[in-house]
């Protein structure tokens, strides 16, 4: 058995990403592998899922500990998205083989990295709205314990079945694209309590895309095992970090990373990529800028800012989700 250190330690930095903010497994990994592995598509999409279906149990477990997770949110999710995973493996088999199937599964990998970039700019701006009705006295305080939920069933399991077809075609969505219909769907839930939800309900529905992978996909043992070497102590130190360190400056990052991967699958030329990147570094800070003060924040928030606001909380971008904050 061959493994890669490079790969490994590639994997590492993106386990940690995934254990600190529930993002980031197949959303990076899986472009890692096709852009600067020379990995084929659906190769690093069968080897990302069965690497993450040994993953996501380490950052679970942690999360099941502080009592940061919804079993019965979970349960509902699961029904969906596990028969939806299958499906979207067998609909990947479905499509043949050879170039023509490597090629459109490269090409919805780029869509879904597009639709995760875009989902984590909408679950900032959410938290800021969520603060701003909170300072403003327009919302409940948050409990101090986990929240009541009304579970909305229906919604519930389509979402978890949409998820999975993602997941089973491209391996992105379940720690991305999910838990930003989650925000919308349950408005309730921490962001600590989100990732935590996100992260165990990932765990049977990565395990049935990886046993659809294994059984119709595209498996490499010498891969996968590249990846877990690296991936499971980085899950392991994200997890742990994820209750302290502030979020929001590695959701800026992987926003980044993903358009730039995006671009980058779907042909972009390098030319226009770095326009549209250099774009992006110079107009996206001013625009945020703007939006913050717009709702009323100071356009920075600063590290005393979050300190004295409780924004390590869980969002890490300066908006508190735990402590209902002072006037300002």
């Amino acid at each position: 058995m061959h493994l890669d250190p490079l790969l490994s330690i590639a994997a590492f930095g993106i386990g940690i990403v995934v254990g600190l903010t529930g993002m980031g497994g197949g959303a990076l990994m899986t472009p890692v592998l096709v852009l600067f592995f020379n990995v084929p598509p659906l190769t690093a999409v069968s080897s990302d899922l069965v690497a993450s279906a040994v993953m996501k149990p380490v950052g679970s477990i942690v999360h099941l500990r502080r009592g940061t997770v919804h079993l019965g949110l979970v349960r509902w999710l699961c029904l969906g998205s596990i028969p939806g995973a299958f499906s979207g493996v067998l609909i990947a088999r479905a499509l043949g083989h050879g170039q023509a199937v490597q090629d459109f599964i490269r090409i919805a990998l780029g869509v879904a990295l597009l639709l995760a970039a875009c989902g984590l700019i909408v679950r900032a701006y959410l938290r800021l709205l969520e603060h701003a009705r909170r300072r403003d006295g327009r919302a409940a305080p948050l409990p101090h314990g986990p929240p009541t939920l009304t579970l909305r069933v229906a919604p519930t399991v389509v979402l978890g079945l949409l998820g999975g077809l993602v997941v089973g075609l491209t391996s992105v969505g379940s720690g991305s694209l999910i838990i930003i219909a989650l925000m919308a769907l349950y408005p309730r839930l921490t962001a600590n309590e989100l990732v935590g939800t996100d992260l165990v309900q990932a765990v049977p529905l990565v395990a049935s895309a990886a046993l659809g992978h294994i059984l119709f996909g595209d498996f490499h043992l010498d891969l996968t095992t590249s990846l877990l070497v690296g991936c499971i102590p980085g899950v392991w130190v994200g997890a742990h970090l994820s209750a302290r360190a502030p979020g929001g400056i590695v959701r800026r990052a992987l926003a980044f990373v993903l358009l730039a991967s995006a671009l980058k699958l779907l042909d972009v030329s390098t030319r226009d990529t770095g326009i549209a990147l250099l774009i992006v570094l110079a107009v996206a800070p001013v625009l945020w800028m703007l939006v913050r003060r717009h709702h009323g924040f100071p356009a920075l928030a600063s590290s005393r800012h979050r300190k004295a606001h409780g924004a390590t909380s869980g969002d890490g971008d300066g908006v508190p989700v735990r402590k209902q904050p002072a006037p300002e």
